[in-house]
């Protein structure tokens, strides 16, 4: 294994949907638990619309899909994930919204938040947009300084300066994080998917070429790639 990441111990992954971690930062995330870090997960949603099958009600996906993620957390060795449960589809960034993710901001205090990356030009679907602009917007400033939320502060959740936000599916990264050890982690822990899975082996061939392609943008056999955002100076 390469030189640790990060000299940060606590990371907190903000998600819409399940399987968004895995696909976005799956092969990071294992990574940084093989090297002692506490990973957390936050998801927004528990893909409640996420089937073109019309046999099945939202409420019954929704706990297959929970389930499906708690099984790729313990392959990845997260060490716990908090469901938000709001709809799937119908994420908006507004304040509430803000509310909810600075409220695990604070109660976790992590140094490094990776969420999607809402800037990416074409990122087509709304929820992956309204969860990163929503955590970038928790993260800095509301989650740091006290005023925001002040009922807050009754619960004894103190405001928290986060160190490093980083996202994934960016267009112009600037971190390219060895994967190589850590690949075949990835790929298992997507095969919890198992409602949003048709081909396993087809599934596994497109992670490998995926990861190839952002690798050689990054001198490296396998690659993750990030555009990390410092904010504590």
């Amino acid at each position: 294994m390469a030189r640790a990441l990060t000299p940060y111990q606590r990371v907190m992954v903000v998600v819409a949907h399940p399987d968004d971690m895995e696909f976005g930062a799956g092969g990071t995330v294992a990574r940084l638990v093989r090297e002692g870090k506490e990973v957390v997960l936050v998801q927004c949603t528990s893909g409640d619309k996420g089937t073109n099958r019309r046999d099945v009600s939202p409420e019954e996906l929704a706990r297959q899909r929970e389930e499906e993620e708690r099984e790729a957390c313990r392959v990845l060795g997260v060490r716990e994930v908090v469901f938000l449960r709001l709809p799937d589809g119908e994420l908006e960034p507004n304040l509430a919204f803000r509310e909810r993710i600075v409220r695990q901001i604070r109660f976790f205090r992590p140094d490094i938040v990776i969420t999607h990356d809402p800037f990416r030009p074409y990122a087509l679907h709304p929820d992956h947009r309204a969860v990163g602009i929503t955590t970038i917007d928790a993260v800095y400033p509301t989650a740091r300084d006290p005023l925001y939320f002040p009922h807050h502060l009754a619960e004894g959740l103190e405001p928290h300066k986060v160190a490093e936000l980083w996202l994934f599916g960016a267009q112009y990264p600037d971190l390219y994080v060895d994967i190589s050890e850590t690949l075949d982690v990835k790929v298992a822990a997507l095969a919890a998917h198992r409602s949003q899975i048709s081909d396993p082996t087809e599934l596994a061939e497109r992670v490998r070429q995926r990861a190839a392609e952002l690798g050689s943008d990054g001198g490296l056999d396998f690659a993750e790639a990030f555009k990390v955002i410092s904010l504590r100076r």
